[in-house]
């Protein structure tokens, strides 16, 4: 393993989750570690733990430009690693999804992402090391009804990253991607508000099926099987940023294994209609 002691990590979405458990932990091992969220009242809570918070709003460029700037100065000019966590869901049918909708998603989930990778990546080839470390999911690689918006993007992010990673071989900076399943965060939470916000549910073809989502959606449902605590992200990328040889994937949670092997193995109709189902949960 390499020795990482104090070396500066940038983590976008941090106000909650998977991103505060990541900026949490990595700062408690040792890692300088700059954790960034979208609205300003979220920045105490982690500089009360001893982080270093930021503004970083990847709908907007000047805030990825400055935010990147800023901690550049902070650490000479180098960055080890970017950790791309930031992200939303936006749960709804495919025809129940506007193109301001669908643009947001992305704008949110893959462009910002993309830019703030684009700017990291000088100060990397200049130091000739680093870390790209990109939050994927189990929607990555599969489809489940009623999450396509989040899926198209995250699918996106893997075609992207692994496009990355063939680009970089001629260099030591590193592109891995995690692919958490169900992982407890406030992701519901905030999928639902986007729901109701961007979904016209009573004039959708969809409504009735919406109604079991809404359910889930609220919790009432219980907690998904398989279900694990944000550590164990944790755990995938510390070996991301610290083996010599990362993996490419990370799969966290039997639910990621499991459908990744039923892909490989079972007729597409057989499969569909497993996805099928278990998206109606």
């Amino acid at each position: 393993m390499l020795q990482l002691k104090n070396r500066a990590v940038l983590i976008s979405g941090c106000s909650t989750g998977i991103g505060r458990c990541l900026a949490l932990g990595l700062h408690e091992r040792g890692y300088r570690v700059f954790a960034s969220v979208r609205k300003p009242e979220d920045m105490a809570s982690l500089e009360e733990a001893g982080l270093e918070s930021l503004v970083l709003d990847l709908d907007s460029s000047d805030s990825i430009q400055q935010a990147v700037a800023g901690v550049l100065k902070k650490t000479q000019g180098r960055l080890y690693a970017l950790i791309n966590n930031g992200a939303y869901g936006l749960p709804g049918a495919v025809q129940d999804l506007s193109r301001d909708a669908l643009r947001q998603q992305f704008e949110t989930n893959l462009f910002g992402t993309h830019e703030l990778t684009c700017r990291v990546l000088p100060a990397m080839r200049a130091q000739n090391e680093g870390r790209i470390i990109q939050m994927s999911s189990i929607l990555g690689f599969m489809c489940f009804p009623f999450r396509g918006a989040y899926q198209a993007t995250k699918y996106a992010l893997e075609g992207i990253s692994d496009t990355l990673r063939l680009e970089l071989r001629d260099t030591h900076v590193r592109v891995s991607l995690i692919e958490p399943g169900p992982i407890i965060s406030r992701f519901r939470e905030n999928a639902y508000a986007a729901f109701k916000a961007n979904i016209d549910i009573d004039n959708s073809a969809y409504r009735h099926q919406y109604a079991g989502l809404i359910r889930r959606l609220e919790g009432q449902s219980g907690r998904m099987p398989f279900t694990l605590p944000p550590e164990a992200v944790l755990k995938k990328t510390i070996h991301a940023l610290e083996a010599r040889n990362p993996k490419i994937r990370y799969r966290v949670t039997f639910p990621t294994s499991l459908f990744e092997f039923l892909r490989r193995i079972l007729p597409y109709s057989v499969l569909d209609r497993m996805l099928a189902k278990a998206g109606d949960r």
